[in-house]
């Protein structure tokens, strides 16, 4: 290589759904914030870090939470999503960005890190086209299912505006949004979100959101033939009201 030849290394990201469910409204929630610095200051997205030369994509992702949350959490909360590197990204350098999924039983105090101004859960609100979110008094469109990756990218104008999501962040959560729901049957692990145990009633809640359906149409006899495979009966649960209490349930290893 000659003194005038240039290597354009692409900067690796590290960029983190993470996913927590609110007891109190039964509606699964994401974590997002909001930028303090160029070129997305103001605006709200994924967190998102660095890859440092001397740490796997897993233990950076693990380190984002960290840096964000004040958390550690082991291992297995840790889920490998997909990589993004279409051309079209974003403006400025070209980046690449190793996506993960981060499954949280409780919602902790939120403090916003370095390079953040604010931090918040967003409600995920199904519409007819896709997912939306809510939170911080603020109401982002999610990306329609009908649009694919190679025409959001193409022109994201049409998908995009200035109080829209940080670069492709709404294609990565849709991509996220996805994946789990094309899960439920066989590896539904956005289940982790209620806790080390839940009713077939939470399970059907989690899954009403993601299917885009009323509970009601989500029959408790049918989804117990059908699902109940991959759960672990483990005990009833405690209440303190009179009736029979229900059957609480934990995710079986594997799914």
């Amino acid at each position: 290589m000659t003194g005038s030849q240039v290597v354009n290394r692409p900067l690796i990201s590290i960029t983190n759904v993470i996913w927590s469910f609110d007891q109190v409204t039964q509606q699964l929630i994401v974590l997002l914030l909001q930028r303090s610095q160029a070129p997305f200051k103001g605006t709200w997205g994924l967190p998102t870090t660095y890859l440092h030369a001397d740490e796997s994509a897993d233990a950076a992702s693990l380190r984002l939470v960290r840096e964000k949350l004040g958390l550690s959490l082991p291992t297995f909360h840790t889920e490998q999503l997909a990589t993004f590197t279409n051309t079209h990204r974003g403006p400025g350098e070209r980046e690449l960005a190793l996506t993960y999924m981060i499954y949280l039983p409780t919602m902790p105090k939120l403090v916003p890190g370095y390079g953040a101004q604010a931090v918040d859960w967003f409600a995920i609100c199904p519409d007819s086209k896709g997912y939306n979110l809510q939170g911080h008094g603020l109401t982002f469109v999610g990306l329609p299912e009908t649009v694919s990756a190679a025409t959001y990218y193409e022109d994201q104008r049409p998908f995009v505006t200035a109080s829209g999501l940080t670069a492709d962040h709404t294609l990565i959560l849709r991509t996220a949004l996805l994946r789990v729901r094309n899960r439920l049957d066989y590896a539904p692990t956005i289940l982790l979100v209620l806790g080390s145990e839940f009713t077939l009633k939470q399970a059907r809640e989690l899954y009403a959101i993601l299917l885009r359906k009323p509970l009601r149409e989500i029959d408790n006899s049918n989804f117990r033939k059908t699902h109940v495979h991959l759960f672990t009966e483990i005990g009833l649960a405690h209440q303190h009201m009179s009736g029979r209490p229900a059957k609480v349930y934990r995710l079986k290893t594997g799914s």
